[in-house]
């Protein structure tokens, strides 16, 4: 019987490590060969090296100008650009929108309110070729112009579901009691609102507010279906550098984006644990 829980744990340790080793390693090999210094071949290591991380904020030297992959720094910096625009806009749309969904349907009874919680779940369930394939199709057919502000729209379509989503799990787990003491207090709803509701709410808002960010950020298929050819966000400018193969700087750039999405996590965590 020992003998058998033995060889169990030691199977639930491997299969653990190896399930890591899968999802982890990649993206360990993506940050150590950002640094490798070899400019044609990534899986040969020539040496430890940061000029990649210089070339992709514009501070270039002699040595690796011959191993330049980026046509223009500036069209980086625009794409960055361009994409904390659309987050940030699509973050708050689909924050406010999201949270009063989740109230609204957690306060409410209403006709077709079970029909109407699956409608929420479409666009996450659908996939994100048809969902771009049919926002595209939408814009054009009503005469809307390709740009930053189709994309925000095409955006916020899935992330308000994600919003709501967050939110009402936090909503199902909120003394109600509270807000009938507020009330027998004498406090409108306003105040109610205010004072009880939105501080037992926030770190739902938060969570959903930051999880809305990253999806942004990262977001690829939709946002290529309906950006137009005058906007670029940033993974579509490195889907276009990934198309001339994989290149030392399409690795510092991940790692960039690898670190900043840990960044935006830690501070939801951190917010949530100072809340507490």
């Amino acid at each position: 019987m020992r003998f058998a829980r033995r060889i169990g744990t030691t199977g639930l340790i491997v299969y653990t490590l190896l399930f890591f080793a899968f999802i982890y390693l990649p993206i360990a090999l993506i940050v150590v060969y950002s640094f490798n210094a070899d400019p044609v071949n990534m899986m040969r290591w020539s040496g430890f090296t940061i000029d990649w991380y210089r070339q992709i904020f514009g501070f270039r030297n002699a040595a690796s100008e011959a191993a330049l992959y980026i046509e223009s720094t500036d069209q980086l910096i625009a794409a960055v650009r361009t994409s904390l625009i659309v987050a940030a806009s699509t973050t708050v749309i689909a924050t406010v929108l999201g949270t009063a969904t989740a109230l609204a349907v957690y306060r409410f009874n209403f006709f077709g309110k079970r029909f109407y919680r699956v409608l929420l779940f479409v666009p996450m369930l659908m996939p994100d070729i048809v969902l771009g394939i049919a926002l595209l199709i939408f814009f054009v057919g009503v005469g809307i112009s390709l740009g930053i502000g189709t994309i925000i729209i095409g955006q916020c379509t899935f992330l308000i579901s994600y919003v709501f989503i967050v939110v009402s799990a936090r909503l199902a787990g909120m003394d109600r009691s509270l807000e009938n003491a507020s009330a027998d207090l004498g406090a409108n709803e306003w105040t109610t609102f205010r004072r009880i509701i939105l501080p037992q709410v926030m770190p739902g808002v938060v969570g959903g507010a930051l999880l809305a960010f990253i999806i942004s950020m990262d977001d690829l298929v939709i946002t290529y279906f309906i950006s137009g050819t005058s906007t670029q966000t940033l993974p579509i400018f490195i889907f276009g550098m990934l198309r001339r193969g994989i290149k030392p700087e399409v690795n510092a750039i991940a790692t960039v984006m690898l670190l900043f999405s840990f960044t935006i996590a830690a501070a939801g965590l951190y917010l949530r644990r100072r809340n507490r």
